[in-house]
């Protein structure tokens, strides 16, 4: 937050330094700190901030509107605000068709972007501030601006209302949409040696993927070689809304620390009951300890790390690959309902299931 505050507050003031406004200074501080890998992270921790300051912002702005302006010259006012109206409008509505999009989507845009916007009020004070417009002249459009703003919904129920045969495609605005939007990602939550290696099968077989670390020099490192990997704190659930976990189709924790990894997995559940959780354990209890706070999946480190030695030793022996490759996967179901704490029905058919394909396999072996 420190940081955040630093680059901004010091960008304006080189901006004011420059003769320039520290609004325009804050402004481009914020669009350099959104293409960072920082950038999930910054949103989240200012998001308490951003009520408060806009709230000071318009209450200031309110504060110095001159209402005897309106009394005076009702007309005026009604017609500047009704003028940047059909100005923007006409701008906005031109420049949606030059980028491809339909007449009705154009027109819906239009009418939304067509009323003034907060940056208004910056410009109107900083000209006035400079003697560019006369206080009165300031003042009308001050009022002007907040007219406009005013008769937002009404506009944006004015849009709404387009007929249906020329009702527009959502396809239209498909390219518009930010890659938060992406239903079918999966967040990797830990790059480390297993995120790393889980990234790199999922890129390898087309599946988008967004990475998180809490490590910033291993995100600055890493994001040379890829964008989809951000620094921030995932056990905090206004972090994860912020990485799109409402369209996710999985959350794969590789955590390394056990409580992180529990409160990463806790959070992903109550927010999503239906996502798919794979988590990384460190034992068999932390498995059975994941498993109760929703995982769908528990991968323990030493169980895994058994198996897999288990079936090196059992193939350098002369054991037949099927046989060895069904007692792998009869023992893994076994430990899974186990962690899981079942020993019904379904366990003991995926058993008998797992036994005939470790008959099938020794057969083949044998031939």
């Amino acid at each position: 937050m420190a940081a955040c505050l630093l680059v901004v507050i010091g960008t304006g003031l080189i901006s004011a330094a420059a003769g320039l406004s520290m609004a325009l200074g804050a402004f481009i501080a914020g669009l350099l700190l959104a293409e960072t890998e920082y950038r999930r992270e910054i949103e989240t921790t200012i998001e308490p901030f951003k009520g408060l300051l806009l709230g000071l912002f318009f209450v200031s702005i309110g504060a110095g509107l001159d209402i005897g302006a309106v009394v005076a010259s009702p007309l005026t006012a009604l017609g500047l605000a009704a003028g940047i109206i059909f100005v923007k409008a006409v701008l906005v509505f031109i420049c949606a068709r030059s980028f491809g999009l339909k007449t009705p989507v154009s027109r819906e845009v239009a009418l939304l972007l067509g009323p003034g916007g907060e940056f208004a009020f910056v410009m109107i004070v900083g000209a006035m501030g400079l003697g560019v417009v006369d206080a009165r002249t300031g003042a009308l459009a001050m009022v002007a601006v907040t007219l406009s703003m005013a008769l937002i919904p009404a506009l944006a129920a004015l849009a709404a209302r387009v007929p249906a045969r020329v009702a527009a495609d959502d396809s239209d605005l498909a390219d518009l949409a930010p890659p938060d939007a992406d239903a079918e990602r999966v967040i990797v939550i830990g790059y480390g040696r297993v995120g790393k290696l889980v990234c790199e099968l999922l890129e390898r077989h087309d599946k988008p993927f967004v990475a998180i670390d809490g490590s910033a020099g291993l995100v600055r490192r890493e994001r040379a070689g890829r964008d989809n990997i951000y620094w921030g704190d995932a056990t905090r659930i206004e972090f994860l809304r912020k990485c799109g976990i409402a369209q996710a189709s999985a959350v794969v924790v590789t955590l390394d620390a056990p409580r992180a990894c529990e409160r990463v997995v806790e959070l992903a559940r109550k927010e999503r009951p239906d996502i798919t959780i794979v988590a990384r354990a460190r034992d068999a209890h932390h498995a059975t300890h994941l498993y109760e706070l929703g995982a769908t999946d528990a991968i323990p480190e030493t169980v895994e790390a058994s198996l897999q030695l288990s079936e090196a030793v059992l193939v350098d022996v002369g054991v037949p690959m099927g046989y060895v490759i069904a007692s792998i996967h009869e023992k893994r179901d076994e430990y899974r309902a186990m962690f899981k704490g079942r020993d019904d029905g379904g366990e003991r058919r995926a058993i008998k299931m797992s036994t005939r394909v470790r008959d099938m396999g020794k057969t083949r072996g044998e031939k």
